[in-house]
């Protein structure tokens, strides 16, 4: 989220795209209805399912799954040829003015750079013309024709109303409704918010969905202000911390990255990240990427990371690709991965393609599954009928159970969709043998190590040498822990503004990332963390909700990273001489001398607006991009491709698109291209949701939610159920190419069908919460359907679009 959980209650209009936060997020959504009542203001949902977000908006429109980047691109293109949107926000917040290379050219669905046959591209064209001086070529009067605004204009012209209607199937009347709805917030006493979750983010162009998200958003000067933002809606407390913290293949934590295999220097890995600043007197808060490494470095190897050793740098691995699940299960499944730890994860019912993995699975020498409960992936070596049909006796895949706590039984901070670290304490004692994860993980390496020290092994220094300087070696604590990300001084530091002062003393807890040193001087296991449990202790335990200003920061509710901000971007709330652009929505301002108001300014706190400082701090250009230059995997500008498995025979949008009709830098290996299906043997379209009643994959061992759901059903469509003769109750056979469930047909007017491209479309809902462990009715993983697809960015998975074929069980 760029902004919170409560400043939701400070929009105009809600836009709810790719989530259902009512029946998903139903705490959360109190502040769609508290806008709505004190705000008046307009919910509008734009869903391939009439939800129960939908029974409370003020619009509902119906939308082909897959297709948001032609709804948003459409919105775009509208936005910009009836001349509605923030000009002063436009011409000094973002890139509009800034002239792009003349290398970089777009056509039939490709971007130039395009290697066929390695499926990426070199996307060194995709950057803006420099001076001589090395700053970036601009033209304020926006008449270049290759500035970033005629480039924006030009490959959006496609995207028009009928193109609209004609790929996403919905009504152009609805269209044209939403689109007038939404383009009243470019005024600057408005506010609008979009809501997005997994809707979103897995597809094969999920990243560039959030992305046409976020242009829209800039383009009616909603970043960075009350009631508005681009906002995220976890489905668990913890996802956010599992980004935060590193937990991705790739990131180290507070989004650093590993270094591929090439980066062997660690001068060329810092120099590379150390943004310099593409205009004059630009922050590019990534200046100071040294000082985060170098104190991540120093809390994970203390003494042993040195100047001397380069901080320990070789300790760190050097990836030559990215090791995400997708990537895991093929290599499990070409035998080139033979151990596997699984902790807190259900991968058996989460990861695409359940034939694929339960295959990956068998050829484990070892899985070891950390988790309060036993779950599919506990249990995928164990025949359980219908559901999970396996030869027990093949699977030679030893499997070691270890229990684990449930958070209630543990003691911690959580972090929420709006960045809050929330600290929370001890409920209750666990039953049985089960022990934390903390303690699990802590002997694990204890023993680990004592491996290493006695019998040596191919280079043991970075398990030999980390620092493990807990009071109980074989039980860290949650407070040292936390004590640990947020940091601390090794040595006395001085000021840099007053050098005979000392800012902090060696072990001091450090108050914010601003302490840190890349001098070796300082520690912290996550910079943007820093300042959680500073020197005055442990400030992700308060729970003051005072609310002073009536806008809904909170300051002393718990703590939010960074720096305790609760809206990210806050200087572009205001103009560029600092006056707030709605002072009745105001964040922050320039009082003459500092920067202060409802929020930690998101800025130099003394930084003079005449200076002409950006409000993005962390681009080196100080603006927010519409051209993406070189940092997506497909392009600079978000385009429409088709899911992997389409109803269509073309791309509406590019005919003409070699080789693909969808995202030609997804991720794919070879072998799943196989199981791909084509519309003529899976002619129906599906997607999967989560219900109120069932959180994931946990609630169906708990007997009054298996009351409420009890059992498996697939939400299908009136013309469709009359098409095919089901009757509401019965039972149906859903099958992709890659299997098949059968479950309860509940028949409903929520989904209809579409005409898309000339032709009839029907759409299912699959929710994915049953499986065959559990208090609920046995029944089929519903990842038994999905596609082995992944984002070209994030390699998260395609589930929410794939072909299927329904009929009477």
């Amino acid at each position: 989220m760029t902004n919170h959980w409560v400043d939701i209650k400070n929009a105009d209009l809600v836009l709810v795209m790719g989530g259902n936060p009512a029946e998903a997020h139903p705490c959360g959504f109190k502040w769609v209805t508290e806008a709505k009542a004190h705000n008046k203001a307009r919910l509008i949902v734009v869903d391939p399912r009439f939800n129960r977000t939908a029974s409370v908006a003020d619009v509902y429109a119906p939308i082909r799954t897959g297709t948001d980047i032609v709804f948003l691109g459409g919105l775009i293109n509208d936005l910009l040829t009836s001349d509605r949107i923030q000009h002063e926000y436009v011409r000094n917040y973002t890139d509009m003015s800034f002239i792009v290379k003349d290398e970089f050219a777009f056509k039939d669905g490709l971007y130039s750079g395009y290697d066929a046959d390695a499926r990426k591209y070199d996307r060194s064209s995709w950057d803006y013309a420099r001076g001589a001086d090395g700053y970036v070529q601009t033209d304020p009067t926006l008449q270049h024709p290759r500035c970033v605004y005629n480039l924006l204009k030009q490959h959006y012209a496609r995207y028009t109303i009928d193109m609209v209607e004609r790929v996403c199937g919905t009504p152009k009347d609805k269209v044209r409704q939403i689109w007038d709805l939404i383009a009243s917030t470019a005024t600057t006493d408005r506010a609008m918010t979009i809501l997005y979750a997994l809707g979103w983010t897995q597809h094969s162009v999920g990243s560039q969905m959030i992305r046409t998200g976020a242009m829209v958003q800039l383009l009616l000067g909603n970043i960075g202000i009350a009631g508005g933002g681009m906002n995220a809606l976890r489905g668990h407390s913890n996802i956010q911390g599992l980004t935060d913290l590193g937990l991705m293949s790739d990131l180290l934590p507070g989004y650093l990255t590993l270094p591929n295999e090439t980066e062997q220097d660690l001068q060329a890995y810092l120099t590379k990240r150390t943004q310099q600043p593409l205009r004059p007197n630009q922050l590019s808060y990534w200046q100071n990427y040294p000082k985060f490494f170098v104190s991540l470095m120093k809390a994970w190897w203390g003494n042993a990371a040195t100047a001397e050793n380069n901080w320990a740098y070789d300790y760190l691995p050097k990836l030559d690709k990215p090791y995400d699940m997708i990537q895991a299960y093929e290599l499990m499944d070409q035998g080139q991965m033979t151990g596997y730890v699984c902790q807190g994860f259900n991968p058996l019912a989460a990861a695409p393609n359940k034939g694929k993995v339960t295959r990956s699975f068998s050829k484990l020498k070892f899985m070891v599954t950390m988790d309060p409960l036993a779950t599919e992936t506990s249990e995928f070596w164990k025949n359980h009928g219908p559901y999970h049909d396996v030869d027990s006796a093949s699977i030679q895949t030893e499997v070691f159970r270890l229990p684990t706590i449930c958070f209630a039984e543990d003691e911690g901070a959580l972090v929420n969709s709006s960045r809050w670290l929330q600290w929370h304490w001890k409920g209750a004692s666990p039953p049985g043998e089960a022990r934390a994860d903390i303690e699990i993980m802590a002997e694990l390496f204890a023993r680990m190590k004592a491996l290493y020290e006695a019998e040596g092994g191919v280079y043991p220094d970075p398990i030999v040498n980390l620092a493990w300087d807990y009071a109980r070696p074989h039980e860290p604590t949650a407070e040292e822990l936390a004590k640990e990300y947020n940091g601390k001084a090794l040595a006395d530091l001085p000021d840099p503004k007053d050098p005979t002062r000392v800012l902090r003393k060696a072990g001091e807890q450090l108050a914010g990332f601003g302490e840190l040193r890349d001098d070796g001087s300082t520690t912290s296991g996550c910079w943007i963390f820093c300042g959680a449990w500073g020197p005055t202790g442990n400030l992700m335990a308060r729970r003051d909700n005072a609310n002073p200003t009536g806008i809904g920061t909170t300051p002393n509710w718990a703590w939010a990273w960074p720096a305790n901000r609760r809206v990210l971007y806050n200087r572009a709330s205001c103009a560029p001489d600092g006056k707030p652009f709605d002072p009745k929505r105001k964040l922050i301002g320039w009082n003459g001398k500092a920067w202060g108001g409802a929020d930690v300014p998101d800025y130099k706190a003394d930084e003079n607006p005449a200076d002409g400082m950006g409000p993005f701090i962390m681009n080196p250009e100080g603006v927010a991009r519409f051209f993406a230059r070189g940092g997506m995997a497909e392009g600079p500008f978000p385009e429409h491709y088709e899911p992997f498995e389409t109803p269509l025979a073309s791309n509406p949008l590019s005919p003409n698109q070699a080789g693909t009709l969808s995202n030609p830098a997804a991720r794919v290996f070879k072998n799943d291209r196989a199981q791909f299906g084509k519309s003529d043997e899976f002619p129906h379209v599906a997607t999967t949701y989560r219900l109120t009643e069932h959180f994931h994959y946990w609630t169906k061992h708990s007997r009054i939610n298996a009351v409420t759901q009890p059992q498996q059903f697939v939400e299908i469509g009136v013309a469709l159920a009359e098409e095919l003769g089901l009757a509401n109750g019965g039972r149906v056979r859903v099958s992709s190419k890659r299997g098949h469930i059968e479950a309860v047909a509940v028949v409903t007017k929520r989904i209809k069908a579409l005409t898309i491209d000339g032709k009839t479309v029907h759409q299912v809902g699959v929710p994915i919460h049953w499986g065959f462990i559990g208090a609920t009715k046995a029944g089929y993983l519903a990842n038994t359907l999905t596609p082995s697809v992944g984002d070209g960015n994030t390699n998260t998975p395609e589930f929410k679009s794939f072909l299927v074929k329904v009929e009477k069980a």
